[in-house]
Formats: C-alpha cells, sequence, structure tokens
C-alpha cells in the first residue's frame, strides 16, 4: 500500500506531459506546436499525521491533504489551546 491515502485510496495516476513551442496566435505568433509528449506520475500530496481514531485512541496515518483540509480525519491536539480563567 505505498503512496496511497489511508482513508480516501486517492494514489498515483499516471498522465502526459506535453511539451509545447513557439508563441500563442494572440499574442502575435504562427500558433504553437506540440514537440513532444511523454508519460509522467501525478503523485497524491500525502502527509504523516498522528489522528485520533473513531474509539478515542491516536494512529499514525498517511493521508491525503484533501481529506485533512475536508474534515475527513481529525488530527491529535498536541497541546491544548490557550484558555482564560473563569471568574
Amino acid at each position: 500500500m505505498a503512496r496511497e491515502c489511508e482513508v480516501c485510496g486517492k494514489k498515483t495516476q499516471v498522465g502526459n506531459a506535453v511539451e509545447t513551442r513557439g508563441k500563442a496566435k494572440y499574442l502575435g505568433g504562427v500558433g504553437t506546436k506540440v514537440t513532444g509528449i511523454t508519460r509522467r506520475k501525478f503523485k497524491a500530496n500525502l502527509q504523516r499525521v498522528r489522528v485520533v481514531t473513531g474509539n478515542g485512541t491516536h494512529k499514525s496515518m498517511r493521508v491525503c491533504a484533501q481529506c485533512i483540509r475536508s474534515g475527513a480525519v481529525r488530527k491529535v491536539v498536541r497541546q491544548q489551546p490557550f484558555k482564560l480563567p473563569a471568574k
């Protein structure tokens, strides 16, 4: 399970790297031409994060940035935020 998000299953995808040459027509050129197409990999942005699981325990997981931002996982609070004393 290398380079795969443990929450959503996002992993490396393959695509094309398209190399172009020339000046665009709207900029006064004769147009761009494709000079090469090679295969490339789109790797998931994985982060190793300590996560609070459903039963309250802590676990280290490899999670993609999209799952962290969307709230699919809850990070462990290492230090409680500052609180004002009660009056």
